[in-house]
């Protein structure tokens, strides 16, 4: 059982202890590290947390043997090299950086001290984006030539925090909490970006922001895509997948739709499952085990530098090649 420290105990981080305390034989959350230890006193006391304010006494707790960071964006690079330094593998949450030199800066250091690396893109592990990748993976789309990706996330309204609006912390609008998501499965389905145009269009906070973004790709592969997102609407989750033979569009977490030339429509049914459980088991695997982690560095990369790169092409209103 992997002993961790969870850094940060905001709404995802209390998420991503109750998905394993108690549930999990692979991992356990045993130490807590937050700036207000008061406010967070009740929490940890019903998981059994040892709570404490001392990030820098945490790594250098020989019980501790992980680390999960659940902070704000700006400070997951310092955090990540600091626990590669102090020998502790790290899962990050979403986003790993801001900027791709940030990224490699922190993928480096995991490589140089041979710590594992997990970050938290917790929709892979859907059993419809688990179904889709299988789908395109194994040819029965053909030639893949076009994506198309949805993400609504009413989360902003419900648990709307300062520090995720700043434009510091989360440029480009609803991109940095939930576009980010659909980035990450088009990297999974097409490789990497070559090309992209961004627009936001932002309507004043009321409280909440309300922003659309919608974003046009060219891969690497000569693919293309369209990425869109609404804050402040109804949750909906959909990664449509175009090849010469046919299409797979991935609905919400457990459905896949095939469309095959000459072939009926299908719908594929999956049960529901914990992507927060599984994503941190995968994590502690690759720590137990030497296995890699089931996002490639190269796909993290890739990753932060299509998310830079939108950041630059909604600001400078112009297409971006990378």
């Amino acid at each position: 059982m992997l002993k961790a420290a969870i850094v940060g105990l905001g709404r995802w981080g209390k998420n991503l202890v109750e998905s394993v305390q108690g549930k999990s034989e692979r991992l356990q959350f045993t130490h807590a590290i937050v700036r207000r230890p008061a406010e967070a006193a009740e929490f940890a006391a019903r998981h059994a947390l040892k709570l404490s304010g001392d990030f820098d006494a945490m790594l250098a707790d020989k019980a501790v043997q992980a680390v999960v960071l659940t902070t704000p964006h700006t400070q997951h690079v310092e955090q990540i090299v600091a626990a590669a330094q102090a020998g502790k593998p790290v899962f990050c949450e979403k986003p790993l950086a801001l900027t791709r030199s940030d990224a490699q800066r922190a993928i480096e250091a995991c490589r140089r001290a041979g710590v594992a690396l997990g970050l938290g893109y917790n929709r892979r592990y859907w059993p419809s984006m688990l179904e889709l990748q299988r789908i395109v993976r194994g040819g029965e789309l053909g030639e893949i030539l076009h994506l198309e990706g949805h993400f609504s996330n009413e989360s902003t309204r419900r648990f709307y925090q300062g520090w995720r609006e700043s434009e510091a912390e989360a440029p480009g609008g609803g991109l940095t909490a939930t576009g980010v998501h659909v980035l990450d499965a088009f990297i999974a389905l097409a490789g990497p970006a070559r090309q992209v145009q961004a627009r936001l269009t932002t309507r004043d906070p009321a409280p909440e922001p309300v922003d659309t973004l919608a974003v046009f790709f060219e891969f690497a592969s000569r693919a293309s895509g369209v990425l869109c997102g609404v804050r402040s609407t109804a949750q909906f989750w959909r990664i449509h997948v175009f090849g010469a033979r046919g299409s797979a569009e991935a609905l919400e977490d457990t459905e896949v739709v095939l469309r095959v030339t000459d072939a009926p429509l299908r719908r594929i049914r999956m049960a529901p499952i914990d992507a927060l459980k599984l994503e941190l088991e995968a994590f502690a695997n690759s720590i137990e085990t030497g296995a890699p982690f089931p996002i490639p560095d190269d796909e993290m990369l890739a990753g932060v530098a299509a998310f830079e790169a939108i950041v630059r092409s909604i600001a400078e209103k112009r297409t971006v090649t990378l």
